[in-house]
Formats: C-alpha cells, structure tokens, sequence
C-alpha cells in the first residue's frame, strides 16, 4: 500500500509532456527526455547514501524523510515549474525523495521478513511498482484533462504520505552495527560478480522501461494522429493497460525463473523484448490495430524480468552488505533510467522530430540496442562466478 502511495507522483512529467509542457514550453525531445530524467537523475545521487543508512539505522526512519521530501517536491513543481530548468529542479527533488523510499522500503520489507527465501515477498514489492505506474498514469492523465497539468501535481502530491502513514503500522527493527567500514563502503559489492550481473542487467532493464515509460503516451499520440479517422484507444488506455499489465508480468517472470533459473529465464526474455521494439519501431506507421497488440506484448517482455533480477540480487548480495548491494542496484538502475528517457529524445529530434514515422523507428532501435546488454552482462557475470 505504501508503494502504491509512493509512485502516485512517479510517471506525472511523462503523462503531461506531450499534451501540455512540451508545447507550453516549446520544448525538443531532448529536452523532454531531460525533463523526464530528472527525477531519476535526482533518484541516483541520493541512493547511494540513503539506501547504504539501511545497513546501520532503521529504513523506516529513512522512508519518513523521503516520503516527505517526494510529496514537497511534487506540490513544489505544480506550484513553482514555469520551464525546462525549473521543472527538472523540482523533478530532481521528487527524485530524491523517492531514493528514500523506494530501495529502504525494500530494505525494511527485508528486514521483517522469516528466514528463508524471501524471493516471492521481494517479487510482489518490485512488481508493485508496475501497478503504481499505471495508477499515476492514469489519475495524472485524468486530473490534467479536467483540472489542468497543475491540478496533476497537486493530486498526485498526496500519494507519497500514503507510505509515510505506513511507515507508523511497522514494528521498529535496528540493523546489527556496522563495525570498521565505511558509510559508502562498495567495494564488497563490486566484488561480488553474481550480484553485479543482476545489477548490470537491471541496468538494461531499466534503460529500456524508463524509456518506453517516458515517451508511450507520445509515441501514441503520434498513432492517434496519423490515424484520426479511425476509433482507437486513447493513450490514456493505452499507458494504463500498458503499466498494469506488467504487474503480473513480473510475478510470472521470476516463478518463470524459478524454474529453469533465472539467468537463463532473464536472457529469454530480453533478447524476446529486443525483437518486440524492433518490429514496433519498423511498423510505427501502420494500422494502430496492428500496433496495439505489439504493445500490450511488449508490456509483458520489459517487466518479465524486474522481479527476477532484483529478487537475485538480494539473494546474492553478502548479508551484511545488502543496504550497499541495494544502494548500487538503484544507482545503476535509475542512472541508466535518466539515461534512456534522455537517449530516446535526442534520437526522436535526431530522425525528424516525434510526428515522423522513421524517428519512432530509431527510438525503439535504441530501446532494443540497450535492452541486449543485460544478456551481455548476466554472461560475464556467469563466466566470472565460474573462474573464481
């Protein structure tokens, strides 16, 4: 519940970009991918400190204070954003906040767990996250519609003290002390080649996800225009359905992995994403009835392999480290997400602009060239666990 609370503010710069502040503010793909970016950019400085504080003070003190701080930053942005500069400002607070609460909410779900394999519990924490997407996509879509994108801001705002309530219904649990390392102490994480190729891979994964996430109402948009005399799914629907769908996706994903394993499971279903984006990106123009069940699988192949890559990271990760193993996890993760929100639109302006048909098929060339590296990434990782 507190997740969902958390990620109400999650996707409301994406949902608004294409009908209100890109031409509000006249902004061009890269600085749309920018402004989107920003909360994972603000997202990445922050949780390496924060989600490291798990390993020697209680998460559910860090998840009050960044509950807080995504709620302000939200109002803050509906209140004060007038442009690009500003607007990734405010997003970047969000984003900071929201490393306060993401990774220590795992953390403290951990934390409370039984002994044992917590692979299921981890799985219906991250896939969550999916089901929190497409709520924000829709309520900020809804609101923006009827009351303006501001409106957006300050509704969504309230989502983040959902967690913050939470937070109080939990028993305190004090973390065992951390004696003679440092704070930011990562070196026994990058040292652990099992849980670096899960890491690496979230990488990938979330490139990818953050991308599509960024720019699916605007490539919709772009479909519902070239085909205006047609009745089609809005992309209010379309980004909603999109999101939802990725809930169980990621919870059939990792029991997929559980079965047959889960490097093998999470190779599958990137290289199966990587063709996916291909042939959407090359039939971008053809009949929006075409493009649509494309889509709705392409919302199952991103996600597939979110839970098993984080449940196998906390399952690798040296128990004493796993705050740091968390904190690196999320580093990579939303570094690389500000990264492909950022790619996307300087490859959109780079191939005409967002209503050309080739400029689509570039930017889902780049969401399947960045998707491939997480095969890459588990086999090295494979390689490396043998040899040592």
């Amino acid at each position: 519940m507190g997740q969902l609370g958390s990620l109400l503010p999650h996707v409301v710069v994406p949902s608004t970009l294409a009908a209100f502040l890109i031409p509000e503010w006249h902004l061009s793909g890269a600085q749309a991918g920018l402004l989107a970016g920003s909360g994972a950019a603000g997202y990445m400085c922050a949780v390496p400190v924060l989600a490291t504080l798990t390993d020697r003070i209680d998460a559910r003190k860090i998840l009050i204070a960044g509950s807080a701080v995504s709620a302000l930053g939200t109002l803050l942005f509906g209140l004060f954003a007038t442009g690009l500069w500003s607007g990734a400002f405010f997003n970047a607070v969000a984003g900071v906040g929201f490393a306060g609460a993401y990774m220590p909410g795992l953390k403290a779900l951990t934390d409370r767990l039984a002994p044992g394999d917590s692979s299921r519990a981890i799985t219906l924490y991250t896939s969550s996250f999916s089901l929190g997407v497409g709520l924000s996509f829709l309520i900020s879509q809804l609101v923006a519609e009827s009351w303006g994108w501001r409106a957006a801001f300050f509704v969504t705002a309230i989502g983040p003290l959902v967690m913050l309530a939470m937070c109080l219904l939990l028993r305190p649990v004090e973390p065992k002390p951390a004696h003679g390392r440092a704070l930011l102490d990562f070196g026994p994480v990058f040292q652990n080649a099992n849980a670096m190729g899960f890491i690496l891979g979230y990488g990938a994964h979330c490139f990818e996800l953050y991308g599509i996430r960024t720019w699916l109402v605007a490539f919709w948009t772009f479909v519902a225009m070239k085909n205006s005399a047609t009745s089609i799914l809005t992309p209010v629907v379309v980004s909603v359905l999109f999101s939802v769908m990725a809930m169980p996706a990621s919870i059939l994903g990792n029991e997929f992995a559980l079965r047959i394993g889960r490097h093998r499971a999470i190779t599958a279903v990137m290289f199966s994403s990587a063709v996916i984006a291909m042939l959407i990106g090359i039939f971008a123009d053809k009949s929006p009835w075409f493009l649509l069940p494309l889509i709705m699988i392409y919302a199952i192949t991103t996600p597939a392999d979110s839970g098993a890559l984080t449940s196998g990271m906390a399952m690798a990760a040296n128990p004493a480290y796993r705050g740091a193993t968390m904190a690196t996890h999320s580093t990579v993760g939303f570094g690389l997400s500000a990264l492909g929100a950022w790619v996307i639109g300087v490859a959109l302006d780079a191939a005409g602009g967002p209503l050309n048909p080739s400029a689509w098929m570039a930017a889902f060339s780049v969401l399947a060239a960045g998707i491939v590296v997480g095969p890459v990434a588990l086999y090295w990782s494979r390689r490396m666990t043998r040899e040592s």
